[in-house]
């Protein structure tokens, strides 16, 4: 993967990073991430919120080193890298923070991990055990979970260790106005006996050297509204 990038001018200018240039629609979660992070011109407000009321000392003064749309990160047992809505490295006093950003609005995390893995082959099997492993979760427990959860998470942690940095965070910016797919959200967070909330925070612990956390923040409706 090349690792040159060239700055986005537009939130147009993201469009060509998306796997599939369909979902490049008026409602959907591409565009209405793009143009509400492209517009911000660093963490849009719903977030800032967020940060400011978890009084968590990490997210309190974050400044964005880069962000990076449809980010790529290659993982074991498939052909293809795992392709995040955006990628931000973020500084907080000495410390970095890695952060996996998935965009949603009425779209699910993808199929239950059981569902995925029913088509079993060794490169899945490799893949789980792997991507477990990073979340020190068990295969067995995590079957009612949503893929795109995991890959999202371990990505964030993947990265965390590619920049040396000691925190990492899966962030689902969502535009629902209903909360559409929390539910699956809780469910993961479940597995770490977290309890989760909308517009919240929560620190898994430490994973493999790096501190993980975990949020989910609710964005603006006007950004479901852009004509594009």
């Amino acid at each position: 993967m090349n690792k040159i990038y060239i700055p986005a001018k537009k939130p147009e200018d993201w469009k060509q990073f998306l796997a599939d240039p369909k979902h490049w629609k008026s409602g959907h979660s591409a565009m209405a991430l793009a143009y509400c992070w492209q517009e911000a011109d660093g963490f849009p407000k719903s977030l800032k919120r967020v940060f400011k009321k978890s009084e968590i000392d990490l997210f309190q003064k974050l400044d964005i080193l880069l962000a990076t749309p449809e980010y790529q990160v290659p993982l074991p047992g498939g052909a293809r890298p795992s392709q995040n809505g955006l990628f931000v490295l973020a500084k907080s006093k000495n410390d970095l923070i890695t952060i996996m950003v998935e965009g949603k609005v009425s779209g699910s995390f993808g199929p239950l991990v059981s569902k995925w893995y029913k088509k079993f082959s060794k490169g899945k099997q490799k893949r789980l055990k792997f991507l477990c492993d990073i979340l020190e979760l068990e295969a067995k427990h995590a079957q009612g979970i949503r893929y795109q959860l995991l890959y999202r998470t371990a990505s964030a942690l993947i990265e965390a260790k590619s920049y040396n940095a000691r925190n990492a965070i899966m962030l689902v910016h969502s535009f629902s106005q209903k909360n559409k797919w929390f539910g699956d959200y809780a469910q993961f967070l479940s597995m770490y006996g977290i309890d989760a909330h909308v517009n919240e925070i929560h620190n898994v612990g430490e994973l493999g050297g790096i501190n993980l956390y975990l949020g989910w923040v609710k964005g603006e409706k006007k950004y479901l509204n852009i004509a594009g």
